[in-house]
């Protein structure tokens, strides 16, 4: 190889680790956290640690699960912090772009399906919420490709925040309501599938320019 060749291909190469550099700033590195998170959440749930769970009269509750709610609680409160960060600081990069709502998506289907399996949650209320979120995701990168942005809704929001507090009753085990015979646990669920439904179609109804149709 000539030494001219060599120092384009050396140029090239650092060109590449400067625009790198520059994308993962503070506010992608809090989404890349969040993504990071996701397994241990999901060991936390669904492998058996040897301990005697926490009993209070007729409610009882691993400590698996209680780590569990924590990580989320931690990982779900970054939601927003990211965004907020790189308008602020004026850092939005596409790589942001595409990792928030990735990492939103991943961190509530890992959790969903997690509770699927330990028999907390209907299969189909995870389906649906799953399946709408990807299709807004997807929604949602035809209109970058149209040079468009789709702002999150009010309904969007709403969204978000029922099925955040859905998970955390999930996981705490319909903690504290369960000492007032109360299932709010179930209610949320089935709030959360509706909303998430409502919110979608909404999402759908009101960008339905960027769907092209034969």
């Amino acid at each position: 190889m000539s030494n001219g060749s060599g120092q384009q291909l050396e140029e090239y190469a650092n060109g590449i680790l400067q625009r790198g550099g520059d994308a993962v700033n503070l506010a992608n590195k809090i989404t890349i956290a969040r993504i990071f998170l996701v397994p241990f959440i999901m060991i936390f749930l669904l492998i058996k640690l040897d301990l005697e769970p926490i009993h209070f009269e007729d409610f009882s509750i691993t400590y698996n699960q209680i780590a569990a709610a924590l990580i989320f609680i931690i990982a779900a409160s970054t939601d927003g912090l990211d965004g907020y960060i790189a308008r602020k600081n004026k850092i939005v990069t596409n790589l942001g772009k595409l990792l928030d709502p990735l990492a939103d998506k991943v961190l509530v289907a890992a959790v969903l399906i997690s509770l699927v399996e330990m028999d907390k949650l209907d299969a189909w209320i995870a389906v649906v919420i799953i399946c709408r979120e990807f299709a807004v995701t997807g929604l949602r990168q035809i209109a970058l490709l149209e040079n468009k942005v789709i702002a999150a809704s009010k309904w969007g929001k709403w969204k978000t925040a029922v099925q955040i507090t859905m998970i955390i009753a999930l996981m705490l085990n319909n903690f504290p309501f369960t000492f007032i015979d109360i299932r709010f646990d179930i209610f949320a669920s089935w709030v959360a599938a509706i909303i998430t439904v409502y919110s979608g179609i909404d999402y759908f109804v009101k960008n339905k320019n960027l769907i092209p149709i034969a």
